[in-house]
């Protein structure tokens, strides 16, 4: 989502004033984390906070909206549910893989709740559940999922991490 928000614009332009190099990219895409206030604003500031670094997709949300995934080296500002840029993250690793076969060290890297494989599988099926609702559509133990590694460059505190 492109948000043009006072906050995501002063974010870019204070991290590329710092670090010049990346002075020829546009602004990236913002966006926050989950489908509901509470969720988004504490995974904002866990990216803040350094300790949720990967976020996990369905593949089925990719091919229902056309969109390609992350590359290594794509960057993105995290908001909270109100549009307030947080953090600028940038992509490290993507993999595709199976639902079932997220390890409870991934768990630990994604970073919600207490960071446990049986937290991870427990919001990650709701949040699936929910969202192919729309078609009619179920997740599976073995649906691929796209598992997306980030590291957080940059706080909105305008301090690079």
């Amino acid at each position: 989502m492109k948000n043009n928000n006072e906050s995501i614009k002063k974010i870019w332009q204070d991290f590329i004033t710092k670090n010049p190099q990346y002075g020829h990219r546009q602004r990236p895409a913002s966006f926050y984390f989950c489908s509901n206030q509470k969720a988004a604003d504490d995974c904002a500031q866990l990216v803040v906070k350094g300790i949720k670094q990967a976020t996990t997709s369905s593949k089925w949300h990719y091919d229902f909206k056309q969109e390609k995934f992350a590359s290594v080296g794509d960057m993105f500002i995290i908001t909270d549910w109100c549009g307030k840029a947080c953090a600028i993250i940038e992509i490290t690793h993507v993999e595709l893989t199976n639902y079932n076969k997220i390890t409870e060290a991934y768990a630990g890297i994604e970073g919600e709740g207490d960071q446990s494989l049986a937290h991870w599988r427990k919001v990650h099926w709701t949040h699936f559940s929910q969202e192919m609702a729309v078609c009619n559509e179920e997740p599976t133990a073995d649906m691929p999922v796209v598992c997306e590694y980030f590291k957080t460059v940059w706080i909105a505190s305008y301090q690079p991490v």
